[in-house]
């Protein structure tokens, strides 16, 4: 039995995710095992991450391409609301689909990927005090240089804007722009993605997947 969550209601969660085809998720680890492997390497950290997911939260997959809406239903049931992304950058994917949330009624946003193994409950329940205490936004730094988690207690599309994505300096940058806009931060933990053959061993090493993943790289 999981305590109380401070999530209210109305705060969602947005998990963006890609349809797991071949060739299109983790590119990199592809490089060190097979498509096909890289793709059961995505849905088993997607699948981990759902788990962790607060219950009474509304949930909502943000997916891309946008025409798998049939796949992804069929990967993670219907459970979950599910939208595709617009097309663009990763910076108008994500103004664009907080303000959607917003526009349908939430009173706070937090948005996350598929691919951060040590993304637990207590992060999430870290995130809605902070936003309940004032905070304008909270950001989950990564090791990478990004971030895995950010927050919002208002749609503020500016922060989106003018950021390198996928870069040593995401997060170094955003924080400049939050700051810029008067906003008050809160930092979560540093945590790590998987992109790398190292980073998938540290979250096998840890129990974070499941144990059989362990012989593709034997």
């Amino acid at each position: 039995m999981h305590p109380a969550s401070p999530f209210r209601s109305t705060s969602t969660i947005l998990l963006f995710l890609k349809a797991p085809r071949c060739g299109d998720v983790k590119t990199r680890l592809a490089r060190h095992t097979d498509p096909e492997r890289a793709v059961q390497i995505y849905r088993a950290l997607a699948e981990r991450q759902c788990t962790q997911l607060p219950e009474n939260s509304r949930i909502e997959i943000h997916y891309t391409p946008h025409d798998a809406a049939l796949e992804m239903h069929q990967w993670l049931g219907h459970r979950y609301e599910f939208y595709p992304q617009c097309e663009g950058a990763l910076g108008l994917r994500l103004e664009r689909s907080v303000a959607a949330a917003f526009a349908r009624g939430a009173s706070s946003t937090v948005c996350i990927g598929g691919d951060c193994p040590m993304l637990d409950r207590v992060h999430f329940e870290q995130t809605a005090v902070a936003l309940e205490n004032g905070y304008d936004v909270v950001f989950g730094p990564s090791e990478d240089g990004g971030y895995y988690l950010i927050g919002l207690n208002a749609p503020q599309p500016r922060l989106f804007q003018g950021i390198p994505w996928s870069a040593h300096n995401t997060l170094s940058r955003s924080l400049s722009k939050a700051t810029e806009l008067g906003l008050r931060i809160k930092q979560l933990e540093t945590l790590y993605d998987i992109d790398e053959i190292t980073e998938l061993q540290r979250a096998l090493d840890a129990g974070r997947l499941p144990p059989e993943l362990m012989h593709q790289f034997d």
